[in-house]
Order: structure tokens, then sequence, then C-alpha cells
């Protein structure tokens, strides 16, 4: 998996759009976070790294602690977020490419349907 091809995967999602809302570049990012929703009210669903992917892993820290056993050392537990169920999970074959899509079909879901009804893209539940 490269930082690209996930890139692709969340702004195929109905509703996506990319942001840095800490800057861009030097004392920035080179990666943008993956939002859902309209402008100021757009929900982090996924954050783009170079080396991995920051993701809603479950509803809980309990559910998300299932990645972190399944794949130690390629999943944990992400800064700040984390004990909310955000996880970091790795590139580089630990986890499989289709796994790691998955995290981020299921990151989605779970941040849209958080969202106002009103604020929920069309065809998101597809």
């Amino acid at each position: 998996m490269t930082p690209e091809a996930l890139l692709a995967h969340c702004l195929a999602k109905p509703g996506a759009w990319p942001d840095f809302p800490w800057g861009e570049g030097p004392g920035g990012h080179d990666h943008p976070v993956i939002k859902v929703g309209p402008g100021e009210r757009g929900k982090i669903f996924a954050f783009v790294g170079a080396t991995g992917v920051g993701v809603k892993a479950g509803p809980t820290r309990e559910v998300a602690d299932e990645w972190l056993a399944r794949y130690p050392g390629a999943a944990s537990v992400m800064a700040y977020l984390g004990r909310s169920g955000w996880n970091d999970l790795a590139f580089g074959n630990a986890i499989p490419d289709e796994e790691l899509l998955e995290a981020v079909d299921e990151s989605y879901r779970l941040v849209v349907s958080r969202l106002p009804r009103g604020l929920r893209p069309a065809g998101w539940d597809c």
C-alpha cells in the first residue's frame, strides 16, 4: 500500500475531501487528512501518512484493540484520539492491503453515521 493509493481510495468515497488543517509542507504535513461533510462541519475519517493511516478502528477502545492483538507492531493506539477508538495502521505488508482498505471503509462508515442526517453525503451507505 502506498499513501497515494490509500488517498485515492479515501477520495473515492461520497462527500470525501482532503484538508491540511495544520498546514502543508515544512512545519505542517505532507499528506492530507480526509474529511467528510461540508466545510467547517466536516469530520476526519482518515489521517493519511507516509508510513500508514490513522482510522477510527471501532466504536469503542475495546473493539479497536482487536487490531492491536491481530497486528502487534503494525497497529498502535493513535496519539490523542486513541481513547476514542482511533488506531494507526502501518503500511508494509504486515497488514494486508485489503484489510487496510476495509479499515478505511469502516472508519468512513463510523464517522458518517455520527454526522447529523442533513450533513451525510448522498450514497454514503452503499
